[in-house]
């Protein structure tokens, strides 16, 4: 009898546990939700799985951060991003941080000219969680997370990269507003990074102090200079070499004896 009983107790408990498991799609962009219990709301992200994705395997994952007035929805959308990470067979996921105009911690955790008025903490956290889900979700190599962004996304990848520099593989700073505290790039003196920038777009003489740094703490650090190339399409046209350097940079799995 007591067999029975458990018997009946595991066919009650297991179908419960198989609704609660979600099966995502593959090869298509998704818009996703979450309880950003920090904020009390649900927060947006969107999330792409390559064609080929199984959970049998470790992934390296892009988290890619949008810029000014933007949203996920529309950075990952880029043309050819999705492309890249079919490619190399990453996965790929854009955080909100918080709203379009969070900064994603770089202008600082609390100020009087934001609302609500922690915005650069919440921003910063949005990320954060949304990179802890994916990794609880799918099976995510955490050696293997990389990190880019755009404009003030390009900021916000300076800014955590620089905070946080354990958790990233490597960085795409990517037509970067560039925050202030370039004496932090000692911290990922290390850390591998990728720039790219157009000499026709507006902040392309921001960047260049940050180059020079690079340069002079001997980074293992690519520029990438596009002459004439304004704050958009220089991004975009070199998403290919991004991506192709975070293979490059991708950690591998030791080798079988």
């Amino acid at each position: 009898m007591r067999f029975f009983a458990t018997l009946l107790m595991m066919t009650c408990v297991l179908p419960s546990l198989a609704a609660g498991k979600k099966e995502r799609p593959t090869g298509r962009i998704l818009d996703l939700k979450y309880n950003f219990k920090e904020a009390g709301v649900e927060m947006p992200y969107s999330l792409y799985l390559p064609r080929a994705y199984t959970a049998k395997k470790k992934w390296p994952l892009v988290v890619a951060l949008h810029g000014l007035f933007s949203n996920p929805w529309q950075m990952i959308r880029y043309p050819g991003l999705t492309t890249q990470a079919e490619k190399y067979g990453f996965i790929v996921v854009a955080p909100m941080g918080y709203n379009s105009v969070g900064w994603y911690g770089s202008k600082g955790q609390k100020s009087d000219l934001f609302v609500p008025k922690n915005l650069g903490e919440l921003s910063e956290k949005d990320v954060l969680n949304v990179v802890a889900n994916t990794q609880k979700e799918f099976p995510v190599d955490a050696r293997n997370i990389f990190l880019m962004g755009h404009s003030m996304g390009g900021g916000g990848t300076w800014h955590l990269g620089m905070k946080y520099p354990e958790k990233w593989a490597a960085l795409a700073p990517l037509a970067p507003a560039a925050p202030k505290n370039i004496v932090d790039l000692i911290k990922i003196k290390d850390k591998p990074v990728i720039m790219v920038m157009g000499t026709s777009d507006f902040l392309w003489r921001s960047g260049l102090p940050w180059v020079a740094e690079m340069k002079k703490l001997k980074m293992n650090y690519e520029y990438v200079e596009v002459k004439n190339g304004g704050h958009v399409l220089s991004v975009v046209q070199k998403l290919p070499e991004v991506f192709a350097f975070f293979e490059k940079h991708r950690h591998k799995p030791p080798e079988k004896p």
